[in-house]
């Protein structure tokens, strides 16, 4: 199989991009990133005036390309940080695995190792700290009602920010409170959710004027004419900036975001007893060794059964 194009490796990562979306089920949001750090290795080809081709992706190259990443500044003009350093690894791993697939003859993938982080902590609110925050919007208002439907519904469930957004109206069964999701890699799972945040749901529902289909809406003037649905339905920054704006009103120390509240409610779990295969499940992770990031919470959990039941030298 050959891609007929002036640039081969564009050509490839087009068509990589395309299976991405088309086959393998992946978010806008991860294609769109994903496009973002090939291109960004194309540019630095383009730079050194390497051949745009799979063939000079090698070894010597790539490292390179690594060597330029350092030397890159974040939005904010700081140095690229070794998080971010990973994903562009990542994505070209992911992307030589598949021409590997399609028996394209590449750089081997595993020659290639992402940066080891220094940083493991996992960010997660205690049970006071989500009562804080879910208790800031103003439920006298419609998007308040909304505000706190979305954080309610968000922490019982462990919804995906795109999970969330993408939820229609006549698929959230608010009786059962349960309903289906087709998550990352087009997995499907069963999502529950609390009796409160069915109830918030609701009463936000029966706020609105409207019978749109999505769920959430953004903040619709009343002058407005709608055409099209999809430019109501509400988007994943404003929903980051929902829950950013009440983490700073319930003054919490942690810079929560809606994806904290996916591993608070996961912590929460664990710690009234849930194990972990069963907390994969409800989460949607493909791999167990994902969800262990949460073992932090049964270590110290057994911990305190070892410091409480094990064997100690009797007084006396």
């Amino acid at each position: 199989m050959e891609v007929e194009t002036l640039n081969e490796l564009s050509g490839w990562i087009n068509k990589y991009l395309d299976y991405m979306s088309i086959e393998k089920g992946s978010s806008r949001l991860t294609v769109r990133n994903y496009r973002h750090y090939l291109n960004d290795l194309q540019s630095f080809m383009a730079t050194k005036n390497y051949p745009l081709t799979i063939k000079s992706l090698n070894e010597k190259n790539v490292k390179e390309w690594r060597l330029w990443l350092t030397t890159k500044k974040g939005t904010k003009g700081q140095d690229m940080i070794l998080t971010t350093q990973a994903y562009y690894v990542i994505a070209l791993r992911s992307f030589l695995k598949w021409l590997t697939r399609k028996g394209v003859e590449c750089l081997k993938p595993e020659v290639i190792d992402v940066p080891k982080f220094r940083d493991h902590s996992l960010k997660f609110l205690t049970g006071e700290q989500v009562e804080r925050l879910l208790n800031q919007p103003i439920s006298s208002s419609t998007n308040g009602k909304r505000d706190r439907a979305i954080l309610e519904l968000l922490f019982s469930s462990g919804l995906r920010v795109s999970e969330l957004v993408a939820l229609n109206r006549d698929q959230v069964n608010l009786k059962t409170r349960e309903f289906g999701v087709i998550g990352k890699g087009g997995r499907s799972r069963v999502v529950f959710m609390s009796e409160r945040s069915a109830q918030k749901v609701e009463e936000y529902l029966r706020s609105r004027m409207d019978k749109m289909t999505p769920l959430f809406v953004r903040n619709i003037k009343l002058t407005e004419i709608i055409v099209d649905e999809k430019k109501v339905r509400i988007g994943a920054r404003t929903i980051q900036r929902i829950v950013k704006k009440y983490v700073v009103l319930a003054k919490l120390p942690v810079d929560a975001t809606p994806h904290t509240l996916r591993h608070s409610m996961a912590t929460d779990l664990l710690v009234n007893g849930a194990d972990l295969r069963s907390v994969q499940e409800l989460l949607g992770h493909k791999n167990i060794a994902t969800t262990q990031i949460y073992t932090h919470v049964t270590n110290a959990r057994l911990k305190e059964v070892h410091d409480r039941f094990h064997f100690k030298k009797k007084e006396g």
